[in-house]
């Protein structure tokens, strides 16, 4: 059973890790050492790796009956009415009060448009290829970092940045075309959502410092819905979208995005964010199997060795290799 994370996983944002086509609200930092993973963390990891890789493959699937506006503005008020259940249930609903604004900003650069993007990319992407796109997000992250909040970036991060983007250019070369059917404008959307995750998680560190994680989480959905919930209205597709499609977006937000957030922060609580953000490794890798399974698409050459470069690009990047990996 799936628990809500406690007090101790409530602290103050650090930078956010950012994964699927899904943001990770920001993760706390670890206090001391982190504990060491044991059967059931790795079974979590495995787990929210599945979930958030699954995501892609329920926007492939319901991105077109829907439309991606209303699709998501349905995946976002169905995980926020879930998230705010559980909130009220812990006597927190009142929380969502102290930073509105915020919370509200927060949804739009997190969740809601970075999801349309996604959702956009996912109506002639594969559901592979939009999860290995989303890993760049760390990339953004630490530049925004950078320019924005004058974060250092050390020579491994430097050459973290170059190895990660020489993986997009690998993954994409040949594949960009803005022709009529291109893949181009598909490619630059889903490219677009990565940057504003980096935002996001920067913007988080500035503006949610010391708001709770399920409360960051709630706040976030419940605005990202709410921004749209005009623009779900004004798209609403002419003709039903079939049961598949309902399934594809109720699952996409009940578990891949409700019950992935919880299971990020029990993580969090029990091993510490540094581990835990391994699961920005193994997302693209779910992400192509979804789609391989129960999508018949191709796993290329071109995919396999640009996710290859741009998880080296992550690993330096976010300090996984080198001396930022070493427990102090």
């Amino acid at each position: 059973m799936i628990s809500a994370p406690g007090p101790e996983a409530e602290t103050a944002p650090a930078p956010a890790a950012v994964v699927v086509g899904v943001a990770v609200p920001a993760a706390p930092p670890a206090s001391g050492e982190a504990a060491p993973m044991r059967g059931r963390d790795v079974t979590d990891l495995l787990l929210l790796a599945a979930l958030w890789g699954g995501s892609f493959l329920f926007m492939r699937i319901s991105a077109g009956p829907f439309g991606p506006i209303p699709m998501v503005g349905m995946r976002t008020g169905i995980a926020a009415l879930v998230l705010v259940a559980l909130l009220l249930w812990r006597g927190r609903g009142s929380e969502l009060a102290a930073r509105p604004g915020p919370l509200f900003m927060m949804g739009l650069l997190n969740s809601a448009i970075p999801f349309v993007l996604f959702g956009f990319a996912a109506l002639s992407l594969k559901a592979g290829y939009s999860a290995i796109l989303n890993a760049t997000a760390p990339f953004w992250g630490a530049l925004v970092a950078f320019a924005w909040l004058g974060d250092r970036l050390t020579p491994l991060r430097v050459l973290g940045l170059f190895v990660g983007f020489a993986g997009v250019v690998v993954l994409v070369w040949g594949r960009v075309s803005f022709d009529v059917g291109g893949s181009g404008p598909a490619i630059l959307a889903a490219l677009g959502a990565t940057l504003l995750y980096g935002i996001s998680a920067n913007y988080a560190r500035r503006r949610l410092a010391g708001v709770g994680t399920l409360t960051s989480a709630t706040g976030t959905q419940l605005g990202a819905a709410l921004a749209l919930v005009p623009l779900t209205v004004a798209y609403w597709p002419e003709v039903m979208p079939d049961a598949l499609a309902w399934l594809s977006v109720i699952a996409m937000a009940v578990f891949c995005t409700a019950l992935a957030y919880l299971l990020y922060f029990r993580l969090i609580a029990r091993v510490g964010a540094t581990r835990a953000i391994a699961v920005t490794f193994l997302i693209p890798v779910f992400g192509m199997f979804w789609g391989w399974v129960f999508l018949n698409e191709a796993v290329t050459l071109n995919m396999a060795m640009g996710t290859a470069v741009i998880l080296l690009g992550t690993a330096l990047t976010t300090g996984v290799i080198g001396p930022r990996a070493v427990p102090r």
